[in-house]
């Protein structure tokens, strides 16, 4: 059996010369990423391998305590990730920011796995995968959207404080902000989308596909899945933004920008 496990193993190995070639192509042109570059392969196998571990015996002992388990334990990682690129927040921003990605995330996948694929909604063999592709593409949106309201805030920070001077309300002020932001947010999900079925055939139909899935059924769930990732993107971004983005002013309508001495203090 080892041997057997050796040889299926063996030719998915290869796949990591492909990153060495990278790793040699970032060294060529001094690009000063290259000891990031392994440490996320590394980092990436290793949670695979573990992931791989901890799914196969979720699969044979399925419980829905332990699926709500897993669920909290992503999310979680979830939030850690997005809010650690991120630090600048201030803590109610953040708050905003971690609950409209648990709440947006989590609906989503429940009501994808009930509504759409019909199965219980703890159900480990749907909510886990369909739950971390939901949970993922919205962590890359949301980091993608505040990126570029940080951004935007920064680099029009003269501009700002000249209209708040002029007495213009901050809704009004920041609110192209965010609507420029979730647009950056979208353009990912929304190019991948254009693309689909014949410039390239997504993951999960790709998987299913070789899996031995009918061609048929592959393709429903994955248009599906692209319309829930679509949505989720859109509804988190937009709620954590309009959410978040009153933690910015206090009650004298003064905005408090990146870099100011003291954070407003005010209830959202």
């Amino acid at each position: 059996m080892e041997s057997a496990l050796i040889a299926q193993i063996l030719p998915f190995l290869l796949a990591y010369v492909l990153l060495l070639m990278v790793g040699g192509i970032m060294k060529v042109c001094r690009i000063a990423q290259t000891r990031l570059l392994f440490m996320a392969g590394l980092r990436m196998t290793l949670q695979l391998i573990l992931a791989g571990f901890v799914l196969t015996w979720l699969f044979a002992h399925p419980h829905p305590l332990l699926t709500a388990a897993y669920l909290a334990l992503m999310t979680c990682f979830t939030i850690r990730t997005v809010l650690g690129r991120h630090p600048q927040l201030n803590r109610r921003f953040a708050r905003c920011v971690a609950c409209c990605l648990a709440c947006c995330g989590l609906l989503s996948t429940v009501f994808f796995v009930t509504c759409i694929a019909r199965q219980n909604a703890l159900d480990p063999q749907y909510a886990i995968p369909l739950g971390g592709m939901l949970m993922g593409n919205a962590m890359t949106g949301l980091s993608l959207a505040l990126k570029s309201f940080e951004t935007a805030l920064q680099g029009q920070q003269a501009r700002i404080r000249t209209l708040v001077n002029l007495g213009v309300r901050p809704q009004r002020i920041l609110f192209p902000l965010v609507r420029t932001a979730l647009e950056t947010a979208l353009l990912p999900t929304l190019n991948s989308m254009l693309g689909m079925g014949i410039v390239f055939l997504p993951g999960m139909m790709t998987g299913q596909i070789l899996a031995g899935a009918d061609p048929a059924t592959a393709i429903l769930y994955q248009g599906s899945i692209m319309m829930a990732i679509c949505a989720t993107v859109c509804l988190t971004v937009l709620s954590a933004l309009l959410w978040g983005y009153r933690s910015l002013w206090d009650t004298d309508m003064c905005i408090r920008l990146p870099g100011d001495a003291r954070q407003p203090e005010r209830h959202v």
